[in-house]
């Protein structure tokens, strides 16, 4: 991969982790109901859900999820639920002591907001169809794989790590005005609002024709 190929696929990454997705939601949504410092688990999870759709790609899976209508909606709608089921779980919050659990982080609690990064990208079928047009774009099929793989899994996860941390971040900024039970209540029925406006941008994603 040359350095024009890789500053390419950089600027189609950055593009990509900007707009706003799922994985923005949940990064936003962590963000204001747990804190910069807990959301990083997000976050994490997030980019665990990332890397498995690009080896899958890689290994040939995605391609027949994004050909098969079939698979794709399947995929698509198991996305659509989860995101259903957190705007649910979200609006039926009661409200807590958000500074004070900010600095008990569980081991349950963190493998639980990993689970829940890694399932929102890990069913959005919209990044198995970037990663599967991305590639044929970006590799060069008569050089090695393995670095150019490398290099694009590395490059996307050093983007969508400052994107979603940033995200992350901004929103977290908000936990400190969280006082009272209103003001918390206001904040799980906007987040839910998010979660289910998502649910229903993801339901209207269309697979691409066959070529």
């Amino acid at each position: 991969m040359t350095w024009q190929v890789w500053l390419a696929f950089l600027g189609a990454a950055i593009a990509i982790s900007i707009v706003p997705g799922p994985g923005a939601v949940q990064s936003m949504a962590t963000g204001m109901s747990e804190g910069l410092r807990r959301g990083w688990y997000s976050v994490l999870g997030l980019q665990i859900g990332l890397m498995l759709q690009l080896v899958l790609v890689a290994a040939g899976v995605g391609a027949i999820v994004a050909n098969s209508a079939i698979a794709f909606t399947v995929v698509k709608w198991l996305g659509v639920a989860y995101l259903a089921y957190l705007a649910i779980r979200q609006w039926r919050t009661a409200p807590r002591d958000l500074r004070e659990e900010m600095d008990a982080v569980t081991p349950g609690s963190r493998r639980a907001l990993v689970l829940r990064g890694f399932l929102v990208n890990a069913t959005n079928p919209k990044g198995l169809v970037f990663f599967l047009a991305a590639l044929p774009q970006f590799v060069t099929p008569a050089m090695p794989l393995l670095p150019q793989y490398l290099a694009i899994g590395l490059t996307m996860l050093a983007v969508d790590i400052a994107v979603m941390g940033t995200y992350t971040g901004l929103a977290g900024r908000m936990v400190g005005w969280l006082h009272n039970a209103r003001q918390q209540t206001i904040l799980n029925r906007a987040i839910s609002t998010m979660f289910a406006l998502a649910a229903v941008v993801l339901s209207l994603v269309r697979r691409a024709a066959p070529a």
